[in-house]
């Protein structure tokens, strides 16, 4: 452990690393615009833009699956890194928004074909890749697994009451993967990490259970199984984002010694623009480091880093060697933050 409990990877010889290789995305064809939503609810392009920094959002469409998405970001991921499904040791799906509550990695473990894996769902909201990054980074650094998958993809659409306007503006579907593999110590790419919970501050942003009961004997009821829309104080949200978000990625730059001019990129939870503009401006990291990609997907929870990340790496901003400042943050209340440096496609 590192300064302030940081964990900091590859801190003895003996340790292995964890190299980010590649990445994929997919996205659900239909685009919802802020001036088609402003047909539905009161609420305008300048009112989301000015407020969120959000343009559009993808919804996926009857026959875009959580399941398909995150399984054709994966394929993507794959054939970016150069391996086969048979590669994989290890398939992490971070989502808050499963086809099946018993778990929808098995189902991308099965379309992909990837007999070799094993394959489990990660539920930390918009954490949740991140965590899922950090959680596969232990299994490849023990040497107990050699190749993975890491997935985050949301469907949230489902779970938007589509009538407030204040988080039916904010929220997209997607889904996107980035393939890890173990490494030698000295080509570790996970160099320090952090992971926080608050559970006493869950109730500033929900997806709850709801709380109709179902007869079932006489004097005997059961819990119907079902959800309510999305909750959110975004105000309280706000605030906790642009204190804990900046105070973590502090601890990762003190404990490792690197400086934020060091930093190639600063890549956060795509939630809002103010957010990402505040925490730059903490750092003096200038726009042109800050990848964003909010305007025309919103937030799509867990998918967003992985999201954004595989845009830059595809259009030539993120190369081999950059060091990338990365954080999540949401609903649990949960948050994190890695240094991470980007390896590429071996060979």
């Amino acid at each position: 452990m590192g300064t302030n409990g940081v964990a900091v990877a590859g801190s003895t010889a003996e340790t292995n690393g964890m190299a980010l290789i590649a990445c994929g995305s997919a996205l659900p064809a239909i685009s919802v615009s802020n001036q088609q939503l402003s047909e539905r609810v009161d609420t305008s392009d300048e009112w989301i833009r000015t407020r969120t920094g959000i343009g559009a959002r993808r919804v996926a469409g009857p026959e875009e699956s959580l399941t398909l998405l995150a399984t054709q970001a994966a394929r993507a991921a794959l054939a970016h890194a150069g391996w086969g499904p048979e590669d994989l040791d290890l398939i992490l799906l971070a989502t808050s928004s499963p086809d099946d509550l018993f778990g929808t990695a098995p189902r991308v473990q099965g379309a992909l074909g990837a007999t070799n894996a094993v394959a489990f769902d990660l539920t930390a909201a918009c954490s949740g890749f991140l965590f899922a990054l950090i959680t596969a980074g232990q299994y490849l650094r023990s040497g107990t697994m050699r190749r993975a998958l890491v997935i985050g993809a949301d469907q949230l659409s489902r779970w938007v009451d589509w009538n407030d306007r204040t988080t039916c503006v904010l929220f997209g579907d997607g889904a996107a993967a980035v393939a890890v593999e173990a490494c030698p110590a000295g080509e570790n790419g996970l160099l320090a990490f952090r992971m926080r919970s608050d559970g006493s501050r869950h109730g500033c942003l929900t997806l709850a259970q709801t709380a109709e009961q179902q007869p079932v004997l006489s004097g005997v009821t059961a819990q119907l199984g079902g959800f309510s829309p999305i909750r959110m104080n975004g105000q309280e949200v706000y605030k906790f984002a642009v204190r804990e978000v900046p105070a973590v990625l502090n601890e990762l730059l003190e404990a490792t010694g690197t400086a934020a001019a060091d930093l190639n990129w600063l890549l956060l939870h795509q939630a809002n623009q103010r957010i990402l503009d505040a925490v730059a401006d903490r750092f003096a990291i200038p726009q042109e480091r800050v990848l964003s990609n909010l305007a025309d997907y919103g937030n799509t929870s867990a998918a967003t880093i992985p999201l954004m990340l595989d845009e830059a790496v595809k259009d030539g901003r993120v190369r081999p060697g950059d060091l990338i400042a990365s954080s999540g943050f949401g609903a649990g209340l949960s948050w994190g933050g890695a240094l991470l440096r980007w390896a590429g496609p071996r060979g």
